[in-house]
């Protein structure tokens, strides 16, 4: 049998189709062979002029394909065939984006696949939007065509399961089952006449309509999907504690906010790191104590003599949600900021978060994926980001109806973070020597 491609372009009897490769970042090698070492001569323009194919033994020109790859990361597709590609990012949904995508196109879907009418089930706008804030955290809308689609199974239940019964006629008078009923018994055949009940097919269309009628509203939505998962007073109540800072990363599903926590206990002086941490983080966490150390007469942490506390003091910086790994350099500005809240034992500012790459010598680089991290912090209602400063620029991929409502501090310089982050600004400023 011929190959994939060479099936595929037969089938469709053109030479210039356009190829989908989908979720290419997917793909393994196995003793049947590496895909990915196949594609490197199928995508390298330069190669692809006479792709053989072993099944027909003669060489093909693929160069007139279109090939378009899907991929949720980078980072597992090889160097090489990334290398002879054109990356493409698309950025996530705003909610007010989710907001549009649901009213339009997943709402009448989800009724068309429950052979429901707008009729027999209405969910509004606002219950859409609560359901968005509420109910999920993610970059795409799959999760909120789910709930919907249990909404909708909802009412198809309750569809199937009322019994509407429509009032009789005041000319119709009940009728005795006794001669029915004995009818019945003896096995008789009984012959059933049409009694005009003075309702029309229309009346008794709109009782079943209005009897089956569901309205979503927040009390359902509790009742179907259950206790909203996700409430604006967490970030206040997990930055209730020094040590505690808020961060944000970007993962494969979009920007996410990433709370950091630092505590000390007696100890030799190391530095213990949880939360299934890739290397890099691992020294972004070194440079933030080191950082730190370094400083601490500048910080006024040394006046209880901290510096010899750090000597007999264990470090414990923690990432919660352990199950999801992590790495990248985008954390240091938030490590320091909570290690300077743990040994000063100043509250961080819980309506702020922050991200940006942190030198020894306390300098602020920039980061990617800037919209995803900013649009994250709108979800979870943060009002105030610290940015690094040279990602200015990368502020104008963030729709401007979600900057009116922020804050955004530009950041040169760790000391700039630490102004921002506490409350009442840099409380050791004037003393400091920075």
């Amino acid at each position: 049998m011929p190959g994939r491609l060479i099936e595929g372009l037969k089938r469709v009897g053109v030479c210039n189709p356009v190829i989908l490769l989908d979720e290419i970042d997917k793909t393994g090698s196995d003793v049947r062979g590496d895909p990915a070492s196949a594609l490197l001569e199928v995508l390298d323009p330069e190669q692809n002029k006479t792709f053989n194919d072993h099944y027909l033994n003669v060489p093909f020109d693929l160069s007139k394909v279109i090939f378009v790859a899907t991929a949720n990361r980078a980072q597992p597709i090889p160097p090489p065939l990334l290398d002879r590609m054109e990356v493409i990012e698309l950025p996530v949904y705003t909610p007010k984006e989710k907001l549009k995508i649901a009213m339009r196109h997943l709402i009448p879907r989800v009724l068309d696949q429950h052979r429901l009418s707008s009729d027999l089930l209405q969910i509004p706008e606002a219950m859409v939007k609560l359901v968005i804030q509420q109910y999920m955290r993610e970059a795409g809308v799959r999760n909120l065509e789910r709930k919907l689609a249990a909404l909708a199974r909802a009412a198809a239940v309750r569809v199937a399961e009322q019994k509407c019964t429509l009032p009789l006629s005041k000319d119709v008078q009940p009728v005795s089952s006794s001669l029915l009923d004995a009818q019945l018994a003896e096995s008789a055949e009984v012959e059933l006449d049409d009694i005009p009940m003075g309702v029309n097919s229309h009346e008794i269309s709109n009782t079943v309509r209005t009897a089956s009628s569901m309205v979503v509203d927040e009390q359902l939505l509790e009742k179907v999907l259950g206790p909203p998962r996700f409430d604006d007073r967490e970030t206040a109540e997990r930055v209730a504690s020094p040590g505690v800072s808020i961060g944000l990363v970007w993962t494969t599903f979009g920007g996410d906010v990433q709370f950091i926590e630092a505590t000390m206990m007696v100890g030799r002086g190391e530095l213990h790191l949880t939360g299934q941490l890739g290397d890099v983080i691992k020294e972004s966490a070194q440079i933030a104590l080191t950082w730190v150390r370094a400083r601490a007469v500048d910080l006024k942490l040394s006046a209880s003599g901290l510096n010899n506390l750090l000597d007999s003091r264990d470090i414990h910086i923690h990432f919660p949600a352990g199950a999801v790994p992590k790495d990248g350099p985008s954390a240091g500005v938030t490590l320091v900021t909570s290690l300077v809240s743990l040994f000063s034992q100043k509250k961080v500012r819980a309506d702020t978060a922050m991200t940006g790459e942190m030198t020894l010598r306390g300098l602020i680089l920039p980061v990617g994926g800037i919209k995803d991290k900013v649009l994250a912090a709108h979800r979870y209602g943060i009002k105030r980001v610290i940015l690094p400063e040279r990602n200015l620029k990368d502020l104008v991929e963030v729709p401007s109806s979600i900057l009116t409502g922020m804050e955004i501090l530009l950041a040169k310089r760790i000391e700039d973070v630490l102004e921002q982050a506490f409350d009442g600004g840099y409380p050791w400023r004037q003393q400091a020597k920075l």
